[in-house]
């Protein structure tokens, strides 16, 4: 299908590469933006969207999230978080069931699609429940499932890992390449050095990435530094894992020789300023991961540590927080701030030269919002207004590989209202001592 997109507000890449608003055609050919500008004489599309009143931007990315954990959504709140963790979300992950996450996910996908993100990057279990939502879905998707491990000979480690294998050597590139693969292990205080290595090693065979979390929290640094007399960055490098392309999640207490490894072996962090505020971990000092040139992406994190999937929502805090904290108006400003939510996370996932701008070549991943709302209004700076005014309802319209999965507010693909009545009905036994 070919799709115009006629004289459109849209945030394209300016000469420093950060969005700017300019008005201009969009013409999608197949998956694929093939103009951005004037429509050449002849081009006839399929179909015409008119741009009046509509900002188009680059389809966002969330860089870090657990989607199935929807199920468990407003069950377990203020709580420190080791006590969040361990007494209360893993009780309740134990009574997950195959065919759960699929509904988990399906709603997951529900409000990431209604709020301008058209991929997510995922960490969890029951990899099938997931592809399968993802499947029907139409939306992209980098999975992962968690590994944990005691050592390099750990029976139920050894089983995590070769599980995750198989999905990748079974579904990496499927959905017409909207389905990709990382290696995920959990985090320095659920994976031994050896198991680390080993991971490692699996990696390269298979020719895939690393998804992690990194000093998360307090307690978990402590717990490295005590066991290993390091930081969880020292920790991981030492054990080889940085040689691969590497998100890492949160990275909220981190040292300055921390982001010096980060920005020696490439590795991209993904913050999740709400889900880290709510649980009382802090903020992730991304005022310095810019400087030193570190690739910074956004995540939701979990909707059971965020109670949101709302990257919108998640784009404004990212926007204010750093701000606030280091008494910086000029922090993470609004053109930044979308670079980070949607390049900064292509970039982080290995896709930054399919996905992530609005630039022609590029997959048509885009999301168009709705301008008739009085907090867009006067019409002055629509970044500014997109950053701190949006609530991420505003968006109308959004396309992944030029496919409209959403369209004048309703999803093409999914049957919403029986998507949330499986979920309450799971989430009723799964949380029922949660």
């Amino acid at each position: 299908m070919t799709i115009l997109l006629k004289s459109i507000s849209a945030a394209v890449p300016d000469e420093s590469g950060l969005p700017a608003v300019k008005q201009c055609d969009i013409g999608i050919e197949g998956d694929r933006i093939a103009f951005v500008g004037q429509a050449p004489a002849g081009f006839a599309p399929d179909r015409t969207i008119a741009g009046a009143d509509k900002l188009v931007i680059p389809g966002l990315v969330n860089a870090h999230t657990h989607t199935p954990m929807t199920l468990l959504r407003n069950r377990a709140d203020d709580l420190p978080f080791m006590t969040w963790l361990y007494d209360h979300i893993f009780p309740m992950e134990d009574r997950l069931q195959a065919g759960d996450c699929y509904w988990g996910t399906m709603l997951a996908v529900c409000e990431m699609l209604h709020s301008g993100a058209t991929c997510f990057n995922e960490m969890y279990y029951f990899m099938e429940d997931i592809v399968r939502a993802c499947a029907e879905s139409g939306i992209r998707a980098v999975l992962s499932q968690g590994l944990l491990g005691e050592s390099r000979e750990d029976p139920a480690g050894l089983t995590r890992l070769d599980a995750a294998t198989a999905d990748i050597r079974r579904w990496n590139g499927a959905e017409n390449g909207r389905l990709s693969f990382l290696l995920a292990p959990h985090a320095a205080y659920t994976c031994a050095p050896e198991y680390i290595r080993l991971i490692a090693g699996r990696a390269k065979e298979l020719g895939v990435g690393i998804h992690t979390h990194i000093s998360e929290s307090r307690d978990e640094n402590a717990q490295i530094a005590e066991k290993y007399g390091m930081t969880p960055f020292e920790y991981f490098e030492s054990a080889g894992l940085f040689e691969l392309p590497t998100v890492a999640a949160h990275c909220v207490h981190i040292t300055d020789s921390d982001i010096a490894i980060a920005a020696k072996y490439g590795v991209s962090v993904a913050t999740n300023p709400v889900s880290n505020l709510k649980l009382a971990n802090g903020a992730a000092p991304v005022k310095k991961l810019l400087a030193a040139g570190v690739n910074v992406a956004l995540g939701t994190d979990g909707a059971a540590s965020n109670n949101s999937l709302n990257m919108i929502r998640e784009l404004g805090v990212l926007c204010l927080v750093h701000k606030g904290w280091g008494e910086d108006a000029e922090c993470v400003p609004a053109a930044r701030g979308l670079h980070i939510a949607s390049m900064g996370g292509a970039k982080a996932l290995g896709l930054g030269d399919e996905i992530g701008s609005i630039e022609p070549g590029k997959k048509a991943d885009l999301a168009i919002l709705n301008l008739n709302y009085s907090h867009f209004s006067p019409r002055s700076n629509l970044l500014a207004a997109l950053c701190y005014g949006a609530q991420g309802n505003e968006v109308d319209t959004v396309l992944v590989d030029g496919e409209i999965l959403m369209e004048n507010g309703v999803l093409t693909r999914i049957d919403e209202e029986r998507v949330r009545r499986e979920a309450q009905r799971i989430a009723e036994r799964v949380c029922r001592h949660g």
